[in-house]
C-alpha cells in the first residue's frame, strides 16, 4: 500500500483520491484472485460438470450483494448487475477449469 494512501474521508486533493482508487483497485484484484481460486477449488471438488451451474446459488449470491450494497447506501441494483456479470464469469471460468483438469 502506498505511503500516500488515505481513507476517502481524509483526502484533500485529487492526487490522494487517485492513489486511493488505484490502491483499492489492486486490493479488489487480490480479492478477485482469491474468489477465482474458490472457483478452481469448486471445479476440482464437483464430481459432475452439470452441477457447476446452480441458478439457486447464483440468485442467492446476487441477492446477498444487492442487500449488502443497499445497507451500505450504495447503488444496489447496479451492483447486483455487476455481481450477475461476476457470477457468470465465475461459472464460465469454473467450467473451463473443470474441463482442463479432466482432460
Amino acid at each position: 500500500m502506498s505511503d500516500d494512501f488515505k481513507q476517502p474521508e481524509d483526502c484533500t486533493d485529487m492526487r490522494e483520491v487517485r492513489i486511493g482508487v488505484d490502491t483499492t483497485d489492486r486490493e479488489l484484484m487480490e480479492l478477485l484472485d482469491r474468489r477465482f481460486g474458490y472457483m478452481r477449488a469448486a471445479a476440482r471438488i464437483k464430481p459432475d460438470r452439470g452441477v457447476v451451474r446452480d441458478e439457486g446459488r447464483k440468485a442467492e449470491v446476487i441477492d446477498n450483494a444487492r442487500a449488502d450494497a443497499a445497507a451500505r447506501g450504495l447503488p444496489a441494483d447496479r451492483i447486483a448487475q455487476i455481481w450477475d456479470e461476476l457470477v457468470e464469469t465465475s461459472i464460465a471460468y469454473e467450467l473451463a477449469e473443470w474441463d482442463r483438469i479432466r482432460t
